[in-house]
């Protein structure tokens, strides 16, 4: 691509992320205050003024919309063209525990959220077992896009989607962390042990606590590690209760 060229592509790009945020907003019912033109161009708020909290699933995201808007129409690896939803996250934007899983299956696909088939609502019953609700913490995966037949990540897509992960848990500002499995384990903690090895104990990812444990959807085929995954998620309430 020659120089001439990487303007048109900026803008194509811009278009591209503009279009995807309007269609969110559109979803979400979130008024598209950003199209709405006033004397001499866009309507811009007050001095001082804050932009209404936006409510996703009942719950606020707006401290997360700059991610989102970054991420727009996501085609920074081939699974960008693969999807059929993009699967960002969802919870609360001030969450004190964010669990990380691996990435979307067929249903989050369909649908858009995360966690939402058989292993989302066994970890909706482990997080209602811990006291909370699905709208107090916040869930996301290490892809944004589900990989072809549930495979497992490539590093091309995960280095593609974790700085995004990164910016995610940037703006949360979570007490805890709790990531769901070996892949989302390996990518934050950077470490190859098995996750029988990790999982149990707290590490840490940019100095916040985080708890490895087992996927969920690892639950469903291996009952039997329900009790590890209830002593590390013991671990974890003990944590919010006392203080980091």
């Amino acid at each position: 691509m020659g120089a001439e060229d990487e303007p048109r592509e900026e803008l194509l790009g811009l278009v591209r992320s503009l279009t995807e945020r309007v269609r969110l907003d559109g979803e979400l019912r979130k008024p598209l205050c950003y199209l709405t033109r006033g004397k001499g161009g866009v309507e811009m708020p007050a001095a001082g003024a804050q932009e209404p909290a936006v409510e996703r699933s009942g719950v606020e995201v707006s401290t997360l919309d700059p991610v989102l808007a970054e991420l727009g129409d996501c085609r920074r690896c081939p699974l960008g063209g693969l999807r059929h939803r993009l699967v960002f996250g969802e919870g609360n934007p001030g969450a004190e525990l964010v669990f990380v899983g691996e990435a979307p299956g067929a249903d989050e696909d369909a649908q858009g959220r995360p966690f939402v088939g058989r292993a989302g609502q066994l970890l909706t019953k482990i997080i209602a077992a811990m006291g909370l609700k699905r709208e107090d913490v916040y869930i996301c995966n290490i892809l944004k896009c589900r990989p072809p037949g549930n495979r497992n990540p490539l590093p091309d897509e995960i280095a593609a989607c974790e700085p995004f992960l990164i910016r995610q848990i940037e703006a949360i500002r979570p007490r805890v962390i709790c990531a769901l499995g070996s892949f989302a384990a390996h990518t934050l903690l950077k470490s190859e042990a098995p996750i029988s090895v990790l999982r149990g104990r707290f590490d840490r990812y940019q100095g916040i606590p985080l708890m490895p444990t087992y996927h969920p959807a690892y639950l469903l085929r291996n009952p039997g590690a329900k009790k590890q995954v209830w002593e590390d998620v013991q671990a974890i309430m003990k944590l919010l209760r006392e203080g980091t």
